[in-house]
């Protein structure tokens, strides 16, 4: 079955804090110099949009 959804950030708000990392049920999420998601491994719950103080991650 197709994704209908996908987890985007947003570099330009994103602080590397890593609060999205330490939340990932799947492990999909990575801080390099920014925020970076496994599209393959991303389950598109939601669960980093909610934890992301800067409001960088939105669920589409």
């Amino acid at each position: 079955m197709p994704k209908t959804m996908a987890v985007t950030i947003d570099e330009e708000k994103c602080t590397a804090c890593g609060a999205c990392v330490e939340v990932c049920p799947v492990e999909a999420l990575k801080i390099d110099s920014k925020c970076k998601v496994d599209a393959d491994t991303c389950i598109d719950c939601g669960t980093c949009v909610d934890e992301c103080p800067e409001g960088a991650i939105s669920l589409e």
